[in-house]
Protein backbone atom coordinates (compact mmCIF):
# COMPACT_ATOMS: atom_id res chain seq x y z
CA UNK A 1 0.00 0.00 0.00
CA UNK A 2 1.00 3.40 -1.66
CA UNK A 3 1.86 6.25 0.98
CA UNK A 4 -0.49 9.01 1.07
CA UNK A 5 1.01 12.50 -0.98
CA UNK A 6 1.53 14.94 1.99
CA UNK A 7 -0.31 18.46 -0.07
CA UNK A 8 2.54 20.41 2.59
CA UNK A 9 5.44 19.09 0.38
CA UNK A 10 4.25 19.51 -2.53
CA UNK A 11 2.56 23.51 -1.68
CA UNK A 12 6.60 23.83 -0.36
CA UNK A 13 8.39 22.57 -3.47
CA UNK A 14 5.74 24.61 -5.76
CA UNK A 15 6.77 27.89 -3.85
CA UNK A 16 10.48 27.05 -3.96
CA UNK A 17 10.43 26.74 -7.47
CA UNK A 18 8.63 30.02 -8.52
CA UNK A 19 11.29 31.50 -5.69
CA UNK A 20 13.74 30.16 -7.79
CA UNK A 21 12.11 31.23 -11.26
CA UNK A 22 12.00 35.06 -9.58
CA UNK A 23 15.66 35.35 -7.77
CA UNK A 24 16.61 33.97 -11.87
CA UNK A 25 14.77 36.51 -13.75
CA UNK A 26 16.34 39.22 -10.94
CA UNK A 27 19.74 37.83 -11.88
CA UNK A 28 19.60 37.54 -15.51
CA UNK A 29 16.98 40.16 -16.43
CA UNK A 30 18.11 42.77 -13.80
CA UNK A 31 14.27 43.17 -12.77
CA UNK A 32 13.51 44.52 -16.20
CA UNK A 33 10.59 42.45 -16.35
CA UNK A 34 9.44 44.26 -13.17
CA UNK A 35 10.28 47.66 -13.75
CA UNK A 36 9.49 49.84 -17.11
CA UNK A 37 12.83 51.19 -17.75
CA UNK A 38 12.65 51.44 -21.49
CA UNK A 39 11.15 53.83 -24.23
CA UNK A 40 9.78 52.62 -27.41
CA UNK A 41 9.34 53.70 -30.73
CA UNK A 42 8.10 52.33 -34.14
CA UNK A 43 9.93 52.56 -37.05
CA UNK A 44 8.11 51.89 -40.98
CA UNK A 45 10.79 50.68 -42.76
CA UNK A 46 10.23 50.31 -46.86
CA UNK A 47 13.66 48.34 -47.28
CA UNK A 48 14.07 44.74 -46.26
CA UNK A 49 13.95 42.92 -42.90
CA UNK A 50 15.76 40.01 -44.50
CA UNK A 51 18.05 39.59 -41.46
CA UNK A 52 16.76 41.99 -38.69
CA UNK A 53 16.00 39.71 -35.45
CA UNK A 54 13.84 40.39 -32.42
CA UNK A 55 17.10 41.27 -30.37
CA UNK A 56 19.16 43.21 -32.68
CA UNK A 57 21.25 45.78 -31.09
CA UNK A 58 19.97 49.76 -31.63
CA UNK A 59 23.00 51.85 -32.29
CA UNK A 60 23.45 55.91 -31.93
CA UNK A 61 26.68 56.71 -33.35
CA UNK A 62 28.25 53.53 -32.51
CA UNK A 63 26.61 53.16 -28.95
CA UNK A 64 24.24 50.54 -28.33
CA UNK A 65 21.21 52.65 -26.89
CA UNK A 66 18.47 49.79 -27.33
CA UNK A 67 17.45 46.36 -29.39
CA UNK A 68 14.52 45.21 -31.45
CA UNK A 69 11.72 44.71 -29.68
CA UNK A 70 8.94 43.56 -32.18
CA UNK A 71 8.45 42.84 -35.91
CA UNK A 72 5.36 42.80 -37.93
CA UNK A 73 3.96 43.26 -40.97
CA UNK A 74 0.77 46.32 -40.95
CA UNK A 75 -1.84 46.56 -44.23
CA UNK A 76 -2.86 49.78 -45.22
CA UNK A 77 -6.50 49.33 -46.75
CA UNK A 78 -6.22 52.81 -48.09
CA UNK A 79 -2.96 52.90 -50.03
CA UNK A 80 -2.93 49.17 -50.72
CA UNK A 81 0.12 48.95 -48.93
CA UNK A 82 2.23 46.70 -46.94
CA UNK A 83 4.28 47.99 -43.85
CA UNK A 84 6.92 46.79 -42.00
CA UNK A 85 6.52 48.39 -38.39
CA UNK A 86 9.87 47.05 -36.40
CA UNK A 87 9.60 48.49 -32.82
CA UNK A 88 12.78 49.49 -31.22
CA UNK A 89 13.31 49.62 -27.10
CA UNK A 90 15.83 52.48 -25.54
CA UNK A 91 17.47 52.35 -22.60
CA UNK A 92 16.54 54.70 -20.66
CA UNK A 93 20.07 54.60 -19.32
CA UNK A 94 22.00 55.19 -22.12
CA UNK A 95 19.95 58.36 -23.17
CA UNK A 96 20.60 61.33 -20.66
CA UNK A 97 19.23 64.40 -20.90
CA UNK A 98 21.14 67.64 -20.18
CA UNK A 99 19.88 67.51 -16.32
CA UNK A 100 21.79 64.27 -16.25
CA UNK A 101 19.24 61.84 -15.40
CA UNK A 102 17.54 59.48 -17.65
CA UNK A 103 14.85 60.70 -19.80
CA UNK A 104 11.05 60.38 -18.69
CA UNK A 105 8.11 59.17 -21.16
CA UNK A 106 6.78 62.14 -20.56
CA UNK A 107 10.23 63.88 -22.44
CA UNK A 108 10.28 60.66 -25.14
CA UNK A 109 7.61 62.67 -27.69
CA UNK A 110 9.83 66.09 -27.21
CA UNK A 111 13.45 63.84 -27.16
CA UNK A 112 11.78 62.61 -30.25
CA UNK A 113 10.73 65.72 -31.99
CA UNK A 114 14.80 67.52 -31.38
CA UNK A 115 16.15 63.70 -32.54
CA UNK A 116 14.24 64.41 -35.86
CA UNK A 117 15.00 68.33 -36.34
CA UNK A 118 18.59 67.94 -36.09
CA UNK A 119 18.68 65.11 -39.27
CA UNK A 120 18.62 61.89 -36.79
CA UNK A 121 16.99 59.20 -39.01
CA UNK A 122 16.93 55.42 -38.20
CA UNK A 123 18.36 52.92 -41.20
CA UNK A 124 19.11 49.40 -41.14
CA UNK A 125 22.70 48.41 -41.27
CA UNK A 126 24.79 45.21 -41.51
CA UNK A 127 26.36 43.85 -38.58
CA UNK A 128 28.47 41.31 -40.47
CA UNK A 129 28.86 40.22 -44.19
CA UNK A 130 28.96 36.85 -43.10
CA UNK A 131 26.08 36.60 -41.01
CA UNK A 132 24.22 39.65 -42.90
CA UNK A 133 22.35 39.92 -39.65
CA UNK A 134 21.04 43.78 -39.61
CA UNK A 135 20.74 46.19 -36.76
CA UNK A 136 19.11 49.76 -36.43
CA UNK A 137 21.43 52.30 -36.72
CA UNK A 138 20.35 56.05 -35.20
CA UNK A 139 22.61 58.65 -37.47
CA UNK A 140 22.64 62.34 -38.43
CA UNK A 141 21.55 62.34 -42.29
CA UNK A 142 20.12 65.79 -42.42
CA UNK A 143 19.85 65.84 -46.58
CA UNK A 144 17.38 63.24 -45.58
CA UNK A 145 13.74 64.31 -45.17
CA UNK A 146 11.84 63.31 -42.43
CA UNK A 147 9.04 60.89 -44.06
CA UNK A 148 6.19 59.91 -41.68
CA UNK A 149 3.84 56.72 -42.30
CA UNK A 150 1.40 58.57 -39.80
CA UNK A 151 0.11 55.05 -38.95
CA UNK A 152 -1.06 53.70 -35.56
CA UNK A 153 0.85 50.92 -34.23
CA UNK A 154 -0.11 49.92 -30.45
CA UNK A 155 -0.13 53.63 -29.22
CA UNK A 156 3.58 53.80 -29.92
CA UNK A 157 5.08 56.90 -31.56
CA UNK A 158 6.67 56.75 -34.61
CA UNK A 159 10.50 57.84 -35.22
CA UNK A 160 11.32 58.23 -39.08
CA UNK A 161 13.31 55.71 -40.83
CA UNK A 162 15.23 56.07 -44.56
CA UNK A 163 16.25 53.10 -47.09
CA UNK A 164 19.54 51.60 -46.44
CA UNK A 165 22.49 52.48 -48.64
CA UNK A 166 22.47 49.93 -50.68
CA UNK A 167 18.68 50.13 -51.42
CA UNK A 168 19.05 53.99 -52.00
CA UNK A 169 21.54 52.39 -55.04
CA UNK A 170 18.93 50.30 -56.03
CA UNK A 171 16.66 52.90 -56.38
CA UNK A 172 18.85 55.25 -58.21
CA UNK A 173 19.59 52.97 -60.56
CA UNK A 174 15.91 51.85 -61.39
CA UNK A 175 14.70 55.33 -61.79
CA UNK A 176 17.66 56.02 -64.42
CA UNK A 177 16.32 52.75 -66.33
CA UNK A 178 12.86 54.15 -66.00
CA UNK A 179 14.24 57.40 -67.82
CA UNK A 180 16.36 55.24 -69.72
CA UNK A 181 13.30 53.15 -71.02
CA UNK A 182 10.98 56.83 -71.88
CA UNK A 183 14.05 57.82 -74.42
CA UNK A 184 13.41 57.57 -78.13
CA UNK A 185 16.27 55.38 -78.45
CA UNK A 186 15.30 54.10 -81.34
CA UNK A 187 14.72 57.53 -82.74
CA UNK A 188 18.03 58.22 -81.44
CA UNK A 189 20.15 55.67 -82.74
CA UNK A 190 18.83 56.49 -86.31
CA UNK A 191 19.09 60.28 -85.89
CA UNK A 192 23.05 59.46 -85.12
CA UNK A 193 23.77 56.88 -88.02
CA UNK A 194 21.56 59.71 -90.53
CA UNK A 195 24.28 62.43 -89.16
CA UNK A 196 27.22 59.66 -89.55
CA UNK A 197 26.37 58.89 -93.19
CA UNK A 198 25.77 62.56 -93.81
CA UNK A 199 29.17 63.68 -92.25
CA UNK A 200 30.42 60.57 -94.58
CA UNK A 201 29.39 61.98 -97.44
CA UNK A 202 30.44 65.43 -96.67
CA UNK A 203 34.10 64.13 -96.13
CA UNK A 204 34.48 62.66 -99.43
CA UNK A 205 32.47 65.32 -101.56
CA UNK A 206 34.51 67.49 -103.83
CA UNK A 207 33.75 70.61 -102.33
CA UNK A 208 35.23 69.80 -99.13
CA UNK A 209 38.35 68.40 -101.12
CA UNK A 210 38.39 71.62 -103.37
CA UNK A 211 37.95 73.69 -100.43
CA UNK A 212 41.14 72.02 -98.59
CA UNK A 213 43.28 72.85 -101.81
CA UNK A 214 42.10 76.92 -101.44
CA UNK A 215 43.07 76.74 -97.90
CA UNK A 216 46.29 75.43 -98.67
CA UNK A 217 46.85 77.93 -101.24
CA UNK A 218 46.21 80.48 -99.28
CA UNK A 219 47.98 79.48 -96.31
CA UNK A 220 50.82 79.39 -98.99
CA UNK A 221 50.15 83.07 -99.70
CA UNK A 222 49.63 84.27 -96.75
CA UNK A 223 53.29 82.45 -95.82
CA UNK A 224 54.58 84.12 -98.05
CA UNK A 225 52.96 87.47 -97.56
CA UNK A 226 54.31 87.22 -94.06
CA UNK A 227 57.79 86.01 -95.33
CA UNK A 228 58.19 88.86 -97.85
CA UNK A 229 56.48 91.35 -94.97
CA UNK A 230 59.85 90.15 -92.72
CA UNK A 231 62.05 90.83 -95.41
CA UNK A 232 60.79 94.44 -96.28
CA UNK A 233 60.04 95.46 -92.09
CA UNK A 234 63.41 95.99 -91.50
CA UNK A 235 64.57 98.55 -94.47
CA UNK A 236 60.91 99.79 -93.78
CA UNK A 237 61.90 100.78 -90.19
CA UNK A 238 65.59 101.89 -91.19
CA UNK A 239 63.90 104.20 -93.82
CA UNK A 240 61.39 105.72 -91.10
CA UNK A 241 64.38 105.90 -88.34
CA UNK A 242 65.81 108.29 -91.05
CA UNK A 243 62.99 109.73 -91.98
CA UNK A 244 62.63 110.98 -88.27
CA UNK A 245 66.29 111.77 -87.94
CA UNK A 246 65.87 114.26 -90.90
CA UNK A 247 62.58 115.73 -89.14
CA UNK A 248 64.14 116.47 -85.89
CA UNK A 249 67.47 118.16 -88.29
CA UNK A 250 64.40 120.18 -89.85
CA UNK A 251 63.12 121.49 -86.67
CA UNK A 252 66.70 122.57 -85.32
CA UNK A 253 67.18 124.11 -88.33
CA UNK A 254 63.59 125.93 -88.72
CA UNK A 255 64.08 126.90 -84.83
CA UNK A 256 68.16 128.37 -85.97
CA UNK A 257 66.21 130.30 -88.64
CA UNK A 258 63.52 131.92 -86.70
CA UNK A 259 66.67 133.24 -84.37
CA UNK A 260 68.05 134.55 -86.94
CA UNK A 261 65.38 135.89 -88.53
CA UNK A 262 64.46 138.08 -85.25
CA UNK A 263 67.02 140.80 -85.62
CA UNK A 264 65.96 141.26 -89.46
CA UNK A 265 62.60 141.54 -88.93
CA UNK A 266 63.45 143.72 -86.05
CA UNK A 267 65.33 146.01 -88.77
CA UNK A 268 62.55 146.10 -91.19
CA UNK A 269 60.39 147.08 -88.74
CA UNK A 270 62.74 149.69 -87.60
CA UNK A 271 62.92 150.94 -91.26
CA UNK A 272 58.97 150.83 -91.91
CA UNK A 273 58.82 152.89 -89.03
CA UNK A 274 61.06 155.39 -90.37
CA UNK A 275 59.50 155.16 -94.08
CA UNK A 276 55.97 155.93 -92.72
CA UNK A 277 57.27 158.90 -90.67
CA UNK A 278 58.77 160.33 -94.54
CA UNK A 279 55.92 159.79 -96.40
CA UNK A 280 53.56 161.58 -93.71
CA UNK A 281 55.86 164.45 -94.00
CA UNK A 282 55.78 163.52 -98.15
CA UNK A 283 52.14 163.61 -97.49
CA UNK A 284 52.43 166.70 -95.82
CA UNK A 285 55.02 168.39 -98.07
CA UNK A 286 52.07 167.19 -101.25
CA UNK A 287 49.19 168.85 -99.22
CA UNK A 288 50.82 172.18 -99.42
CA UNK A 289 52.16 171.86 -102.73
CA UNK A 290 48.83 170.57 -103.77
CA UNK A 291 47.99 174.06 -105.80
CA UNK A 292 51.04 173.46 -107.86
CA UNK A 293 50.64 169.46 -108.66
CA UNK A 294 47.06 167.63 -109.63
CA UNK A 295 46.47 164.18 -108.03
CA UNK A 296 47.09 162.37 -110.93
CA UNK A 297 50.80 163.98 -110.99
CA UNK A 298 53.47 161.39 -111.14
CA UNK A 299 54.97 162.48 -107.84
CA UNK A 300 51.83 161.73 -106.04
CA UNK A 301 51.52 158.15 -107.31
CA UNK A 302 54.72 157.43 -106.33
CA UNK A 303 54.56 158.28 -103.07
CA UNK A 304 51.27 156.28 -103.07
CA UNK A 305 53.60 153.21 -104.00
CA UNK A 306 55.86 153.81 -101.73
CA UNK A 307 52.96 153.85 -99.00
CA UNK A 308 51.55 150.77 -100.29
CA UNK A 309 55.12 148.65 -100.46
CA UNK A 310 55.47 149.94 -96.59
CA UNK A 311 52.11 148.15 -95.56
CA UNK A 312 52.92 145.33 -97.66
CA UNK A 313 56.33 144.71 -95.93
CA UNK A 314 54.60 145.63 -92.42
CA UNK A 315 51.96 142.90 -92.97
CA UNK A 316 54.77 140.26 -94.22
CA UNK A 317 57.20 141.12 -91.18
CA UNK A 318 53.79 140.62 -88.84
CA UNK A 319 53.19 137.61 -90.22
CA UNK A 320 56.70 136.11 -89.98
CA UNK A 321 57.08 137.13 -86.77
CA UNK A 322 53.65 134.95 -86.06
CA UNK A 323 54.33 132.28 -88.39
CA UNK A 324 58.45 132.24 -88.73
CA UNK A 325 57.99 128.16 -89.86
CA UNK A 326 56.51 129.38 -93.92
CA UNK A 327 59.76 130.43 -94.33
CA UNK A 328 60.34 126.86 -95.01
CA UNK A 329 57.24 125.19 -95.43
CA UNK A 330 55.41 128.08 -97.50
CA UNK A 331 52.05 129.52 -96.02
CA UNK A 332 49.11 127.75 -95.55
CA UNK A 333 45.47 129.14 -96.24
Amino acid sequence: MSKPINPLAIGSFTVGAVALVIVALFMFGGGQFFKSDKVYFVVFFDSSLNGLNIGAPVKMQGVQIGEVTDIALQFDKTSIKIYKPVVVAIDRSRVIGSSGRAITDEERLALRDRLVKAGFRARLETQSLLTGLLYVDVDKHTNKPPVFAKLEYKGIPEFPGILTTSDEILHSAEEFLNQLRALPLEQIVTDFADNLREMKDLLASDELKQSQVSLAHAMEGMEKAVGTLNRNLEPMLKSTHTAIDNTNLLVQDSRSMVQDIKPILASANNALTAATAALNKAQDSVSMVGDTFGPESALIETLESVNDASRSIKILADYLERHPESLISGKHN
